[in-house]
C-alpha cells in the first residue's frame, strides 16, 4: 500500500513540474494542465514497449562486455523518449518549437533535481513507519 501511495505521489509531482512549466512558458491555464495530462498518459503508453524492446537488447547481451553498454543505452534512449514526448506535447498545443526545446530540457532536468528530493521524503517517512510499527509490539 505504501508503494502505491508513494508511486501515486510522485506522479503526482511529475504532472506539477509539467502543469507549472508548461504554465510559465504560455501564461495559460489550460496549456499547462493539457501539457500536465497529456505529457505523463504518452509516457505510460510507449514506456512498456521501449522497456520490452531494451529486455531484449539487454537480454541478447548480457554474458558479454556489452551489457553496461546496453543499460546505459538504454537510460539514455530513455531520456530521449522523455524529451521527445515533452517537446512533442508542447509543440502541438502552442506551435512554438522554442516552446517545445525549452520544455524538451528544462522538464526532465527538474524532474531529476526535484524527485530525489521526492523520494527521499517517501524513505524518510517508510523509516518512520517500520520503526513506529516495530515499536507496538514491545509496547503491549
Amino acid at each position: 500500500m505504501f508503494t502505491a501511495i508513494k508511486t501515486f505521489s510522485q506522479v503526482g509531482t511529475h504532472m506539477s513540474i509539467a502543469f507549472g512549466l508548461a504554465y510559465l512558458l504560455t501564461g495559460s491555464l489550460a496549456l499547462g494542465g493539457l501539457a500536465a495530462i497529456l505529457e505523463p498518459i504518452i509516457n505510460v503508453a510507449l514506456l512498456p514497449q521501449h522497456e520490452k524492446a531494451w529486455h531484449a537488447i539487454r537480454r541478447r547481451h548480457a554474458a558479454s562486455r556489452l551489457g553496461f553498454a546496453a543499460l546505459a543505452g538504454e537510460k539514455l534512449s530513455q531520456t530521449a523518449l522523455h524529451m521527445g514526448v515533452a517537446f512533442g506535447v508542447m509543440y502541438w498545443a502552442t506551435g512554438s518549437m522554442a516552446f517545445g526545446g525549452l520544455l524538451a530540457v528544462v522538464e526532465p532536468i527538474c524532474n531529476v533535481i526535484l524527485l530525489p528530493f521526492h523520494d527521499r521524503l517517501w524513505e524518510k517517512a517508510r523509516f518512520r513507519l517500520e520503526n513506529r510499527h516495530a515499536a507496538l509490539p514491545a509496547a503491549l
